[in-house]
């Protein structure tokens, strides 16, 4: 089962109406994501808990890392560098944490409010080589700046 962006759109902009919780607005995300793809084999997020420090948040799937420090590994890199990450190989990148063995690629955005502050990373990790797009980044980013540009 592939997502299909526009469906999921449509459904998580009627489930935000009206929420400013940051932590709720994460959780319902990542539920309706995870559940939206096969190739979503641990989808969360990864909030901004500390300077240069992200600490786990909601999540679907097997357990995450408790904490990544913004020098390390490929969620390091996004809240880092504010661009995303799309890994088609976890092995080839060299600063990789494995949260999970099963983990293959992944795809990692920067989460903004809507006054441009980090509240974090969308973490999405795959059992599978190269499972994500650029299509996929950017339907999702788009996900995430309707949701989170307004709180």
């Amino acid at each position: 089962m592939r997502i299909d962006y526009d469906e999921i759109t449509k459904t998580i902009a009627a489930l935000r109406s009206g929420e400013t919780d940051v932590v709720s607005l994460m959780a319902t995300i990542v539920c309706e994501l995870h559940h939206a793809d096969d190739r979503f084999d641990w989808t969360g997020f990864y909030r901004v808990a500390g300077p240069e420090m992200l600490k786990i948040g909601p999540c679907q799937g097997g357990h995450g890392c408790l904490q990544i420090p913004f020098s390390r590994g490929i969620c390091g890199a996004a809240a880092r560098s504010g661009e995303v990450q799309l890994v088609d190989d976890v092995d080839a990148f060299a600063d990789h944490i494995a949260c999970a063995s099963s983990t293959r690629s992944e795809s990692v955005l920067p989460v903004h409010n809507g006054r441009g502050a980090l509240l974090g990373v969308l973490d999405i990790d795959s059992d599978q080589p190269a499972a994500f797009t650029q299509a996929d980044a950017d339907r999702l980013g788009e996900i995430v700046t309707m949701v989170f540009g307004r709180v």
